[in-house]
């Protein structure tokens, strides 16, 4: 990919990086709190479709290295299909996504909205919010989103790979857009959490699928 390219695409990626932050700012003073409480209020987390629509980012994740292992072996008998290096590329995006979200959770060290493992300080459970960086823990893990960065990555990829694709396109939002919701109905995140990963996991893909050489060419 030429070297042009990359600078739009670093320009556009700090142009999305400054929207979702201003997305998130707006978030935290505003609407992550008042959505927490109505969730609380309303026992929306109280419908187990949502709790199982939290369960596929990460079995997709566990099984991301079993993947990857049969792509190679198949590999060895020819090169890939295309929808099979998409899944490749798909799936080490998710997992590089991911070790990003992780880093960053430390990072910003965001309290959760809810109480529901360990004890964790919360909003509701305990009256604690805010951001603590670089302190590190499982009880301050909430922002950015895995599950939203776990999802935006392995699906982007598929977006860029076959963008002329209706079908690829109604599925991709079919499928996410209602895990997406669920993350924000359990209480497990606010809505800022699930901004921020998704955009993380969509410009990773969207590195992972230009180094793989699956992008369409970039315009001015």
């Amino acid at each position: 990919m030429p070297e042009h390219d990359y600078r739009k695409l670093l320009r556009r990626t700090l142009i999305a990086v400054g929207l979702c932050v201003a997305a998130v700012l707006a978030c935290y003073f505003w609407i992550d709190r008042p959505v927490a409480f109505f969730v609380y209020h309303h026992h929306i987390n109280k419908f187990q479709v949502f709790r199982w629509l939290t369960y596929p980012p990460p079995e997709v994740q566990n099984w991301s290295a079993l993947v990857l292992t049969i792509l190679m072996v198949r590999r060895a008998w020819g090169p890939f299909l295309h929808w099979q290096k998409v899944l490749l590329v798909a799936c080490l995006s998710l997992i590089v996504a991911d070790d990003f979200r992780i880093s960053l959770g430390d990072v910003c060290g965001r309290y959760w909205p809810d109480t529901w493992t360990h004890d964790n300080p919360s909003l509701i459970g305990t009256g604690a919010y805010g951001f603590h960086p670089f302190q590190r823990g499982d009880d301050i893990g909430s922002f950015p989103s895995g599950h939203a960065c776990r999802i935006l990555g392995f699906a982007t990829v598929w977006l860029i790979a076959m963008p002329r694709s209706r079908t690829v396109q109604v599925v991709v939002i079919v499928l996410c857009a209602p895990m997406l919701v669920s993350l924000v109905a359990m209480n497990y995140h606010f809505v800022s959490d699930v901004i921020a990963g998704s955009v993380l996991g969509g410009i990773v893909a969207t590195y992972t699928a230009h180094l793989a050489r699956l992008e369409m060419p970039l315009n001015n």
